[in-house]
């Protein structure tokens, strides 16, 4: 858990996950720091809260990012924890989803990803401690038709962050890949009003933001680098690592193409 005053940065704090984390390590007594674009949500996310400090930040502009985090850092103190959230989920087909949301989504998911790390995590290495937490997905173990451009995006967010870990494993610095299935947040509407795929109504329910954020905690305490907080989401892994086929079998049957 967050500790009294230490600093939390959370990339998409306007919403969903991001606004989860951040109301929940406020209440711990945190200093929780918003970077994002929506300035409404930010700001519903800090209501209540004078330890909420929210900035407006494009994630995917690397020179405002490093600058934003720099301001911070003078003013407030080391980033003692990062959670990366910011992502948007529009799906379609690939050959007719608009070029530019195609780009968008990775600049968004992944580049965030990229700028936000180097803004950050060289600190604490430094300092020899800190958390790094960085959301992907389920959709990024399993593909699935409709998806391709947000998977792709997470595939890479889930290689990048692995990556980080092993270069960095004796660092004092704890890292954490956040693979859930579906959750109940304004993301899953985008995928939602969009193109969404039939196989994500055979899942289930969505599960709630609490539960992932549970999820972390645990596996953070533990020294687990994947969050997989549920036991689907565990035997999803399971059955795409050694049955990759088969998966797309029952995919094209449940989508009918």
């Amino acid at each position: 858990m967050a500790e009294q005053d230490k600093v939390v940065l959370i990339t998409g704090g306007g919403s969903g996950m991001g606004r989860e984390a951040a109301r929940r390590f406020a209440a711990e007594g945190a200093q929780v720091v918003l970077f994002d674009v929506n300035v409404d949500g930010m700001q519903e996310t800090a209501a209540g809260f004078d330890n909420v400090h929210p900035h407006t930040v494009d994630v995917t502009d690397f020179d405002a990012v490093t600058a934003a985090v720099r301001q911070v850092e003078d003013q407030i103190g080391p980033v003692e924890r990062l959670y990366n959230c910011a992502a948007i989920m529009p799906f379609g087909i690939l050959v007719e989803q608009d070029n530019a949301i195609i780009h968008k989504q990775m600049a968004i998911n992944y580049g965030g990803l990229v700028n936000i790390t180097q803004a950050v995590l060289p600190g604490m290495l430094q300092r020899g401690r800190g958390d790094f937490v960085s959301f992907a997905s389920m959709a990024g173990w399993i593909p699935m038709l409709k998806t391709g451009a947000y998977t792709a995006t997470k595939f890479a967010v889930r290689a990048f962050t692995e990556t980080l870990y092993h270069e960095n494993m004796k660092s004092g610095v704890r890292f954490a890949c956040v693979c859930p299935p579906a959750v109940a947040t304004p993301l899953l509407k985008q995928g939602q009003d969009s193109d969404w795929p039939k196989m994500l109504d055979d899942q289930g329910p969505p599960i709630e933001p609490k539960t992932v954020i549970d999820a972390i905690e645990e596996c953070l305490d533990k020294g687990k680098f994947f969050v997989l907080p549920t036991r689907e989401a565990r035997i999803g892994v399971i059955m795409r690592r050694l049955f990759p086929g088969l998966i797309w079998k029952q995919v094209h049957q449940v989508e009918g193409f």
